[in-house]
């Protein structure tokens, strides 16, 4: 393909045009570049490849494929990498808390790298949960021409003749402290879940957050379900190389693309799917770079009113492989839009609208994944918001499985996660109670921990319909039963959740939206007079910093003003 840019108005003339630039020119050529190189667009190409984890042991090769595309049209391609913690190998101790805080250093690498070199476009590989709204946000952030492309998820793992995967591990710790899974098959199981490369299998964060990205638009039509081991993943980044340069020559950028009503339309699709309530915070993190008001309580608005549609673990049925098998995302968003669930008229980076793309897609009745809308599996989705007197800035659970939407009684308080995960080892939980675990918000964490660990446990004893757990943290996108996240204020702000006491009792409503804390007002404000702000033990580092800085669950948890107050556009420099 031949094409021509004029790159008087690209970033990269900081760093390629004119005869100042001899210095930076000279640095092109002792890698290897000729001048027809030098002249093209330069396209950042941001992996989050490493070895610490299998979901993103294939990026890189992924990501280099993508070059190929990039060179095919036109384009000079540029690969850098960034950071990843996976969160299933720092859950359940202190290496969690670094979770969250990976998607800002995500955001920030990757802003920093494109700035510094002044690239032109971006093509962003992601394997593991905070690595793919990391990646979107630095694209929103910087709003050059960019699409997103997902590493894909792992294989399911075959135990006993049934699909499993790592939330199987996570459970059965739990049954083994409760003697019901003798050691040798604990063993058996943790070598047979996760049969090779890829991310979780099941709907959780990072496939959530994959779906996500094909509904908003900034990947292309179905590019995001086929599993990483599959081949057909390397024509699906040449594909994404050649077509980010048709966004430079388009001149179709980020925030174009995420609109008010793509948020809306992304939102919609996590409810459909039962995916994670980690959404609830990516979803308004990555509003906030676009410049565009998208909470909690947005993000609720659209959930209410959006079936549940896709039998997807840890909920349902099926792993990530079985959904791309039956037609993927965009067979999924054909029964909604036929349903006008969808705004069809947002731009998508194929310089199609959504409507276009789906007209594209013929309806498969064979399929047993993706339920239609007039059959769906539950009529409102499977993740809901709540708030109330507990949560006055609301708080977050994923019902998509559960029989029991209402649950009443009395609290059994934990100060941090480790204190309850010792509780459930030792059998300690009561039945009927609501556990809370405070003091793991974003601020006071620091780092808003997942739960998994502790909840999965719960689960494996047979106890993980029979509690309710309540915490201003987070939970995986595969924990499962009546857990509760993201409650605000957090208890570090001095919010509700850190004034409960033992045995108080709270009330539940999740097909009401309502969680309230029965306490009268003037006993909390008594208690209020007397509370201390529980005091975390980082007072240096990335931990200490991230603490000072970061806002409110409810939006996003965020570090930044975003693009509100920004003075200048990066594309535009």
């Amino acid at each position: 393909m031949t094409r021509t840019f004029d790159k008087s108005k690209l970033p990269s003339r900081h760093v390629s045009v004119g005869p100042e630039r001899a210095p930076q020119r000279s640095y092109y050529y002792a890698m290897g570049m000729t001048e027809e190189d030098i002249a093209k667009p330069f396209v950042g190409i941001a992996s989050a490849g490493n070895d610490s984890a299998p979901c993103n042991t294939l990026l890189d090769a992924q990501a280099d494929m993508a070059r190929q595309g990039v060179i095919e049209a036109g384009g000079t391609p540029r690969r850098f990498n960034t950071i990843t913690v996976t969160d299933g190998i720092a859950m359940g101790h202190q290496g969690m808390k670094s979770s969250l805080i990976s998607r800002e250093v995500i955001a920030d690498s990757v802003e920093v790298s494109v700035r510094g070199h002044c690239y032109d476009a971006l093509v962003t590989y992601a394997g593991c949960d905070k690595s793919l709204p990391g990646m979107m946000m630095a694209m929103l952030r910087l709003n050059v021409p960019s699409i997103f492309v997902y590493g894909g998820s792992i294989l399911p793992g075959r135990f006993h003749d049934e699909d499993v995967t790592v939330v199987d591990v996570f459970e059965a710790v739990g049954q083994h402290s409760a003697g019901n899974c003798p050691l040798q098959e604990l063993i058996e199981l943790e070598k047979v879940a996760c049969p090779g490369h890829g991310a979780c299998g099941g709907q959780f964060t990072a496939n959530t957050m994959a779906c996500v990205a094909e509904a908003i638009g900034l990947s292309l039509p179905n590019s995001n379900m086929a599993p990483a081991p599959y081949e057909s993943r390397d024509d699906m980044a040449v594909a994404a190389g050649r077509q980010v340069m048709d966004l430079i020559e388009r001149n179709l950028r980020p925030r174009d693309i995420c609109t008010r009503d793509a948020f809306v339309n992304a939102a919609r699709i996590v409810a459909a799917t039962g995916g994670s309530t980690n959404a609830a915070l990516h979803l308004p993190a990555m509003a906030s770079e676009a410049g565009i008001d998208f909470d909690l309580f947005d993000v609720a608005e659209a959930f209410k009113s959006t079936p549940y549609l896709a039998d997807l673990k840890p909920g349902g049925k099926y792993v990530a492989r079985d959904m791309h098998n039956a037609g993927g995302v965009y067979m999924l968003m054909k029964t909604m839009m036929d349903s006008d669930l969808l705004n069809g008229d947002c731009i998508t980076v194929t310089g199609k609208t959504l409507r276009e793309n789906i007209d594209e897609i013929t309806w498969n009745s064979d399929q047993k994944v993706i339920y239609d809308v007039k059959n769906a599996i539950t009529e409102t989705g499977g993740v809901v918001g709540l708030k109330g007197s507990l949560a006055p800035e609301g708080a977050i659970v994923k019902v998509a499985g559960m029989a029991r939407l209402q649950f009443r009684g009395p609290a059994q308080i934990f100060e941090c996660e480790e204190d309850a995960f010792d509780a459930v080892e030792k059998r300690e939980i009561k039945e009927g109670s609501v556990i809370i675990i405070r003091n793991e918000g974003p601020k006071g964490g620091p780092g808003m921990r997942e739960m998994l660990a502790t909840t999965a446990a719960l689960y494996g004893q047979g106890m993980g319909e029979k509690v309710a757990l309540i915490t201003d943290g987070r939970f995986s996108g595969a924990t499962r039963g009546f857990c509760i996240g993201h409650v605000g204020p957090e208890a570090a702000d001095g919010g509700p959740i850190g004034l409960v006491e033992a045995g108080d009792m709270i009330n539940i409503d999740a097909e009401a939206g309502i969680i309230d804390l029965e306490v009268d007002e003037k006993t909390l404000e008594e208690r209020r007079s007397r509370y201390t702000p529980h005091v975390n033990d980082y007072g240096s580092g990335a931990l200490w910093r991230y603490a000072q800085n970061v806002g409110p669950a409810y939006k996003g948890a965020v570090t930044h003003p975003g693009a509100k107050a920004e003075k200048h556009v990066y594309a535009d420099i």
